[in-house]
């Protein structure tokens, strides 16, 4: 219950938190129905100032959000769990930091009706990967953070732990 562990954790930890903290809750029930596996679990949380923009609930939803952060600067937090046997072995988060350009309402009509419901799926309501990056003009950060897997970090825990070759 994603948005059930958003209401608890308001207040109490920053979007960096939320991320592991989603993260964490991922990976721990996975990881309870495959007793021995390692499990990896992430998760994603776009905030605009100290407001957390949750995922849309329609099209309409997803036009409000991208106007809502056109010409504006917000931060996207991504988190990594591992899990073992319901316990939580390593975490990490790392954030990065998007510039949406001032675009049009007739590039916001075009991008939504190219993307879909799958920017429902997805926080911020855009697909960096594709052509959702024409909506930006800078992009600081990881490219793996942004795309919602902070990777590097997660392959030098795998090898600390012996799940990869070192």
């Amino acid at each position: 219950d994603e948005a059930g562990l958003k209401r608890e954790l308001a207040g109490k930890v920053g979007p960096d938190g939320v991320a592991r903290a989603l993260a964490a809750a991922k990976a721990d029930r996975v990881s309870r129905d495959h007793p021995g596996s390692l499990v990896i679990g992430s998760d994603q949380v776009v905030a605009l100032g100290d407001t957390l923009i949750d995922k849309a609930v329609d099209l309409e939803d997803v036009r409000a959000q991208l106007r809502c952060l056109r010409g504006k600067t917000h931060r996207l937090f991504t988190a990594v769990a591992l899990a073992q046997d319901g316990r939580i072995v390593w975490t990490a988060a790392d954030s990065a930091s998007l510039t949406m350009r001032n675009f049009s309402e007739a590039f916001l009509d075009r991008y939504v009706a190219e993307c879909g419901e799958r920017l429902r799926q997805v926080a911020g309501a855009y697909e960096i990967e594709g052509s959702g990056i024409q909506l930006f003009e800078r992009v600081d950060g990881d490219h793996f953070t942004i795309i919602g897997l902070p990777l590097v970090p997660l392959l030098a825990e795998l090898r600390a732990l012996g799940a990869l070759p070192a």
